[in-house]
């Protein structure tokens, strides 16, 4: 039999006073983070499906409060069959009630990290008391693309210039060009980041005599992970 979840966002009278109802009831005040928790890595702009590990028929839906958290923070609650999603979440964020009530968010921001915790509660003799609890924590990376180099050109006799750049990593990055093991002088070296997205961009110029045959690496180091583009250049005979 088929089950009608709607998707409602909380209203403006969902006061914080009945939120904090809701994490009392959770329980989740003082709850520890235990050494065997669920990991999930995921990349920025992916979908990240978290397992509350439970299931329950539709016919129990009505009977139940199931409750996703980040921290402290409410993102996702079932009460009475009705899917709540809190503003962060909103319109990226649902409960698959089929599949271990997973909750499911889409196009996954470096915000999003975090731990996230599910709670069942069900009725008895009355009042709702805790059946389950799981906590999953969620790696959110943003990995930078291989480099790309163009050619910018001749700006003086004998001299071509070449421009590295790669976009949409985190942490900040750092740009080195190297010929033969050794670091050579960049010029214009620029980092940016998006304010909304928090991803960076980073680019860097760089002169050479064309007189001579070349072998550069153009590389980016951000955290403890690298990439890199090479750049080869023959002198003309």
């Amino acid at each position: 039999m088929d089950h009608t979840i709607k998707w409602r966002t909380p209203s403006s009278k969902f006061s914080y006073f009945k939120l904090f109802q809701l994490l009392v009831l959770a329980g989740l005040f003082d709850f520890c983070f235990c050494s065997g928790i669920i990991q999930v890595t995921k990349t920025v702009k992916d979908v990240a499906v978290l397992s509350c590990g439970y299931n329950i028929s539709t016919d129990e839906l009505t009977r139940v409060r199931i409750y996703w958290q980040k921290y402290h923070n409410m993102v996702l609650a079932v009460i009475n069959g009705k899917v709540q999603v809190w503003p962060e979440y909103e319109n990226r964020t649902f409960t698959d009630i089929s599949n271990n009530l997973s909750i499911v968010i889409l196009a996954l921001r470096l915000s999003d990290s975090g731990k996230y915790t599910c709670v069942i509660q069900k009725t008895e003799k009355g009042s709702y008391k805790r059946e389950h609890l799981i906590s999953v924590m969620l790696f959110v990376r943003a990995d930078f693309p291989v480099p790309n180099i163009t050619d910018l050109g001749n700006p003086f006799t004998n001299i071509k210039r070449i421009i590295c750049s790669t976009s949409g990593g985190f942490p900040k990055p750092q740009l080195s060009w190297l010929e033969n093991g050794r670091e050579l002088d960049a010029i214009n070296t620029t980092v940016s980041q998006d304010p909304e997205t928090e991803l960076y961009t980073i680019s860097s110029k760089l002169d050479f005599n064309v007189t001579n045959n070349h072998s550069f690496i153009c590389l980016v180091k951000y955290g403890n992970l690298t990439v890199s583009q090479t750049f080869n250049w023959q002198k003309s005979n």
